[in-house]
């Protein structure tokens, strides 16, 4: 066991008492009223008109691209500085990933990158905001809209971060949000995705729950239904959308958690020369830190020490993220061959440290003395 965790799941007596309520009730533990209000109340804290509730992000970011009519023959800009279902979506939908370097503001698609692999079989840009922090969505919604692309946001790991007064998530045609246990908020797995459009809202539910044209329960009633379109089954339980709830109900307590921490990390490492802690570039770009990833600016075999030397200390470390299009996969299966100088440098400099809303003065001041301890003495031992 970790001595201090990467992330601590932040929960309360309300959480509990909201999970055992549903299950007391002894039915409607899925397609109850709980996911209706669940939706609800996600797409009024966004700032659209809908939102459709998944299973997990992975599969809500599958049925947006499916909901948008991409197909094959299409081709999809993304990032590589990505978790690996960000393109895997898009290939499970018959599209192309194309992947486009990143810049490093905000380690979210550059626009000027992005522009140049545009063709004419780009469909939709799929922007990522890394980590808790906005990427330039502006500028990339103004070249969609310039080229005539679909925006889908890929708002995984920054629910409540926010450009100027406007929440990611609201920018594009259609966003991802995601709930899996290390989010800002969670419901141990699950994901949502959000939209102003109401044809797009009709296609997630479709394509959510076998493609069956629902005009009541399923569950609870002997009318028959149609199947009008494919779908699968990726529903979120009545359970998972009652803890949704419970914990969306608290999540500005927990950004505000998570912004005190992280300030106070930054003020404990800002003295060391190899280190970039992780700030917003602009007063207008509101971070909301899901992670705490730092660049060691020396490179990959420093970085690489650093983690070493902190697990021996108890401390977990990982890296956020590898780049996905030199994985194995894309690299050897499917033939990828990308030239993307910042993903690839910013890639072999992250490393992500223990931040949560429950992480002690303590916990922190024990992480970055153990990391001045490396860089004043331990760089030579490692």
């Amino acid at each position: 066991m970790w001595k201090i965790p990467l992330f601590k799941i932040y929960w309360d007596k309300d959480d509990v008492s909201a999970v055992t309520r549903i299950v007391k009730r002894g039915m409607y533990w899925t397609c109850g009223p709980e996911t209706v209000e669940f939706e609800k109340k996600i797409a009024e804290y966004i700032g659209t008109k809908h939102a459709v509730v998944f299973n997990s992000g992975t599969t809500a970011l599958h049925a947006a691209i499916v909901a948008h009519k991409i197909k094959a023959g299409d081709e999809v800009i993304v990032p590589s500085f990505t978790f690996i279902a960000t393109a895997n979506t898009v290939l499970l939908a018959g599209a192309k990933p194309i992947f486009a370097d990143i810049e490093p503001k905000s380690y979210g698609l550059d626009p000027l990158d992005v522009k140049e692999k545009i063709t004419n079989r780009t469909r939709a840009i799929i922007p990522v905001h890394y980590g808790g922090s906005p990427c330039l969505v502006k500028e990339l919604k103004q070249l969609a809209e310039d080229n005539n692309l679909l925006l889908i946001e890929d708002a995984a790991e920054s629910i409540g971060a926010r450009v100027d007064n406007r929440k990611v998530g609201s920018f594009g045609d259609s966003a991802m949000l995601s709930f899996c246990q290390n989010k800002v908020i969670t419901t141990g797995d699950g994901g949502a995705v959000v939209t102003d459009s109401e044809e797009i809202h009709e296609r997630l539910k479709l394509i959510r729950s076998h493609g069956r044209l629902e005009k009541s329960d399923y569950f609870t009633t002997r009318e028959a239904m149609d199947y009008i379109t494919l779908g699968t089954n990726y529903r979120m339980s009545d359970i998972t959308a009652a803890l949704g709830l419970s914990q969306l109900a608290k999540i500005e307590k927990i950004i505000k958690m998570r912004r005190s921490k992280a300030q106070y990390m930054n003020k404990k490492i800002e003295g060391i020369e190899q280190l970039a802690p992780p700030k917003p570039f602009s007063d207008r770009y509101f971070h909301v830190y899901q992670m705490y990833t730092i660049r060691v600016l020396d490179g990959e075999k420093t970085r690489d020490s650093l983690a070493k030397h902190l697990a021996k200390r108890g401390i977990m470390t990982k890296v956020y993220f590898s780049p996905v299009h030199l994985t194995h996969f894309y690299q050897k299966e499917l033939k990828y061959n990308c030239k993307l100088p910042v993903t690839e440098e910013i890639s072999e400099q992250v490393l992500t440290l223990p931040l949560y809303p429950s992480i002690t003065t303590e916990e922190m001041d024990f992480t970055t003395s153990t990391i001045k301890e490396f860089f004043s003495e331990g760089m030579k031992n490692e």
